[in-house]
């Protein structure tokens, strides 16, 4: 089967343009849990990668998990916050989520549409992270049921940095062909205490977004050159074109974890 492999060198290559690309986030630091734990989750809508420029987000439409094959809704969970972003402030989200059983745990957060004034149109980015309790798997490779979304095919929370990760992407359930994906690097981590950015860890790469492509069967693979948490977002993958009488891209979107292997 055909892929599309990206191979980066190492994270001394990163040099100094800015991708500029829009990222959702569902952020928690510790994706890999040995003991239960109240999970602090950060929705924050942002470039990370650059630590640039926050967007406000409006309340969002759907926040759930799903373990063991059951969707729970954790939407009376969310609570307002400020972000204090190295630019700006910015309206974003947090949930406290409690974390008991061993297996895993798929979040999947849906926005409300966001206004993008310098292209006039609407963005809403479909956007899902994962959380390991004992080691168990348990489901990382299932679908959620969202309108688009990014199925992983290597274990999200523990990839080993120099090797690769691989999705396929679905609209409706159905794999797509052909189609742009957006690679993001977290370089600034927030602090979930202070709800602000930690010092970036990397450059953005010269040159623009970093892009796969998706091959017949939608899937996609990319060689992770270094530990941390990588984005990947399939810009207008989703199945809704329009918003408010303007156009809507709905993307898909996906964080995985990667390590050093030591």
């Amino acid at each position: 089967m055909k892929t599309i492999l990206l191979a980066l060198a190492a994270s001394a290559a990163f040099a100094a343009s800015p991708a500029l690309a829009h990222f959702q986030l569902v952020y928690t630091p510790e994706v890999n849990l040995e003991k239960p734990a109240d999970l602090p989750l950060k929705m924050i809508f942002w470039h990370p990668m650059e630590n640039g420029h926050a967007m406000d987000m409006g309340e969002p439409e759907e926040f759930f998990v799903v373990f063991k094959g059951e969707r729970q809704d954790l939407t009376s969970t969310l609570e307002p916050i400020t972000f204090h972003g190295a630019e700006n402030e910015a309206k974003a989200y947090e949930a406290t989520v409690p974390v008991k059983r061993n297996g895993d745990y798929i979040f999947a957060l849906v926005p409300a549409p966001y206004y993008e004034q310098s292209e006039d149109i609407y963005i809403q980015q479909l956007t899902k992270s994962f959380v390991n309790k004992g080691g168990i798997p348990t489901g990382w490779n299932e679908p959620v049921g969202l309108p688009t979304e990014i199925v992983p095919l290597n274990k999200p929370t523990n990839i080993v940095a120099g090797s690769t990760f691989s999705g396929v992407l679905l609209s409706e359930g159905k794999p797509v062909p052909g189609a742009e994906v957006e690679i993001e690097y977290m370089a600034a981590e927030p602090d979930v205490d202070a709800d602000r950015p930690g010092e970036p860890t990397a450059s953005p790469m010269p040159g623009g977004a970093l892009v796969a492509v998706t091959d017949a069967d939608g899937e996609f693979t990319f060689g992770i050159p270094k530990a941390g948490f990588w984005g990947f977002a399939a810009l207008g993958s989703g199945p809704a074109t329009e918003h408010e009488g303007k156009e809507l891209s709905q993307d898909a979107v996906i964080w995985v974890r990667a390590y050093d292997l030591k």
